[in-house]
């Protein structure tokens, strides 16, 4: 890892590259709306095409795309454009729940129903009543509970955990993944009726190495998240920034302009070059050292195992560090966990 900035040779070009930048934003106004996003790309111009079509009926929808790419975001804003808009947003991330407090929390549970439920607890489904809910990372589902979901999507109705009544929901589902769901169903990870029934309309979420047209606009509005709207950001700080792939998409994105604003000069006010502190993993070192490690002949599975363990040990134990490093969600790394004894 190394911090990367503009170097003085770089900022030259940065500043011929500058000029006709400031100039392509003033004659570009093609900026896109949906709700509280705006985009000027042609492939987010799809994506609002899409989802501006299908936003006013009932249709279940899965939105695929990388791991910090805003398909969060894509899914508040489909739900504020929806005939459900006065009713709740509920978040259901299945990649951060323990696999044992999973149906619990998506279909809620009776009091007494496990050890520690001393009151009546309602579900994500049952909160989300009159509105929309959101599967986040729908891929990282227990598969001993995908059924479950699956007869809750169908039935319209949902049963407490140590329930006995069937309790009836109006709710619009969004699901959202980074997974091919369809490898996941042939290699049985994922429930192929519950793939066809989360299907009904796939939308592809591109990253943001394919939509820097953006990048202005997503600048304007984490600085505004910011509560930073005084700001002003140098053309030459946009031609660095879109000069990185940004391989954390978004969210990256805001880590990066979060330090960038604790280091500008308040008289200027002006966030420039300088501040832009990006951290560079160079895939073409890490890869060349993989390549001098005695890896042939080994199973897949011991190489998992082997990567896993090493990698617990760097985060002293800490399991949501490992699986942020590993880059899986907790829920797949206590299966791992499980399925090499470890």
């Amino acid at each position: 890892m190394e911090l990367a900035h503009a170097t003085e040779s770089t900022r030259l070009r940065v500043g011929r590259q500058a000029h006709d930048l400031a100039a392509r934003r003033r004659l570009d106004s093609s900026v896109r709306r949906l709700g509280k996003l705006a985009a000027r790309s042609p492939a987010m111009h799809e994506v609002f095409d899409m989802l501006e079509r299908i936003a006013r009926t009932d249709v279940t929808i899965t939105l695929l795309g990388e791991t910090g790419c805003g398909k969060d975001l894509l899914a508040h804003a489909l739900h504020d454009q929806s005939g459900r808009a006065g009713g709740p947003f509920v978040v259901f991330d299945c990649g951060s729940v323990a696999a044992n407090l999973a149906e619990s929390e998506l279909l809620g549970h009776e009091r007494g129903a496990f050890t520690g439920a001393v009151s009546a607890h309602a579900g994500a489904f049952e909160r989300a009543n009159g509105g929309t809910l959101f599967l986040d990372e729908v891929g990282e589902l227990p598969i001993d509970l995908q059924p479950r979901l699956l007869r809750a999507l169908e039935s319209r109705k949902v049963r407490r955990v140590g329930g006995k009544v069937d309790r009836r929901i109006d709710v619009r589902v969004i699901a959202a993944t980074n997974r091919d769901l369809r490898t996941d169903v042939a290699a049985r990870r994922f429930r192929e009726d519950l793939f066809f029934r989360l299907a009904v309309a796939v939308v592809p979420v591109p990253p943001l190495r394919e939509r820097l047209d953006d990048l202005p606009e997503l600048v304007d509005s984490l600085l505004a998240d910011f509560g930073r709207r005084d700001l002003r950001v140098s053309a030459e700080t946009l031609v660095v920034l879109s000069a990185h792939a940004w391989p954390g998409n978004v969210r990256e994105l805001k880590n990066v302009l979060a330090c960038a604003v604790a280091l500008v000069d308040p008289e200027t006010r002006t966030l420039e070059p300088h501040h832009v502190r990006i951290s560079v993993s160079s895939a073409e070192e890490h890869g060349a050292r993989l390549d001098r490690l005695p890896l042939g002949g080994q199973t897949l599975d011991r190489i998992e195992c082997v990567a896993i363990r090493q990698t617990l040990a760097q985060a002293e134990g800490n399991k949501i560090s490992a699986a942020r490093t590993l880059g899986i969600a907790v829920s797949t790394l206590y299966e791992k966990l499980k399925k090499y004894g470890l």
